[in-house]
């Protein structure tokens, strides 16, 4: 790649049309945005891009530019939370550690999208689950806690690391009694397990998912049936687990067997058990974070990687119990 730079004009050399395309984004969706961005204005002429600017906007467009390279020049479409992603890690002087998040690839979905952590926190949660037995992730809806523990389930099951992936929520809403609800177990629990579906179905297929089902080899059960077990060579993942009182999360947490690994995600915000009663995953989150080999990650609202707007909303609302 060559690049070239004059006064006000700054142009970067890209590898093919695929590249471009990703950069530049549906109608050119990106690099306007990039423009709002940094006040700098953006123009793709064939595989060059070209910007131009004061010094100041210069610097920091080819910046960003740069911290999101991973991603287009492997044809993957850049998104506005790349971006945003970028910038914070611009103005934080993290641009070291998100590049390094950028260049980790952890799987290639079944529309061929390579999944990478998107921000540096979520790095460090990939990177927890790796190294410890028992990870813990507390964060707002839309930071990846589920889905990232999902990616990395599946990609120790495909390298035989492990037999097994068991998934389990509290199912709050019908008060862990399932038994009025229509069909069998599995039936009757799927509704509260319907975002772990969603992630199997993009990383696996959903032919592949209902076969391993079927065989067993991924299960998926409400945390009610969990009691009595012993979970050996499992990747088990307990999400929602902010609505889990102490004594279900203890529960949950002795089952943990040999060559197994566990993931709890929640949303401390969201807890729907009733008025006064302590979460399981608060309690068990400051009993348990300086015990080694454990590890409690928290996210925050600049991890979210949904829509824009839901980092707007989750701060919104976080500032309004702060006031309460």
């Amino acid at each position: 790649m060559s690049e070239a730079a004059t006064q006000g004009r700054f142009c970067i050399d890209l590898p093919n049309s695929d590249a471009a395309t990703a950069l530049s984004g549906p109608g050119q969706s990106i690099l306007h945005k990039l423009e709002s961005l940094t006040g700098a204005s953006f123009a793709m002429r064939g595989l060059q891009l070209e910007i131009k600017g004061n010094s100041h906007q210069l610097e920091r467009a080819a910046a960003i530019v740069e911290l999101v390279r991973p991603i287009w020049q492997d044809g993957q479409i850049v998104s506005v939370v790349d971006l945003h992603a970028a910038i914070g890690a611009l103005d934080k002087g993290k641009k070291n550690d998100h590049a390094k998040s950028t260049n980790q690839v952890l799987a290639r979905t079944q529309r061929g999208n390579l999944l990478r952590p998107r921000t540096i926190r979520q790095k460090n949660y990939v990177e927890a689950m790796e190294k410890n037995d028992l990870t813990f992730a507390l964060g707002p809806a839309g930071t990846g806690k589920t889905f990232l523990a999902t990616v990395l389930a599946v990609r120790m099951l495909t390298e035989r690391k492990i037999d097994k992936i068991i998934l389990t929520r509290p199912a709050v809403e019908a008060g862990e009694r399932l038994g009025f609800l229509p069909g069998d177990l599995q039936q009757k629990v799927d509704p509260y397990l319907r975002p772990l579906y969603d992630a199997l179905h993009s990383l696996l297929g959903q032919e592949k998912t209902n076969m391993l089902i079927e065989k067993n080899i991924i299960e998926v059960a409400p945390l009610a049936y969990m009691r009595g077990r012993t979970l050996e060579e499992s990747f088990v993942i307990l999400d929602e687990a902010q609505n889990t009182t102490p004594a279900q999360m203890r529960m949950v947490l002795t089952r943990l067997g040999e060559r197994s690994r566990m993931v709890v995600t929640g949303d401390i915000t969201q807890v729907d058990l009733p008025f006064g009663q302590l979460s399981g995953l608060v309690e068990a989150a400051d009993l348990l974070e300086k015990v080694d080999g454990i590890s409690v990650c928290r996210l925050t609202s600049a991890d979210v990687v949904r829509h824009p707007l839901v980092q707007s909303v989750v701060d919104a609302y976080a500032e309004l119990d702060k006031n309460r």
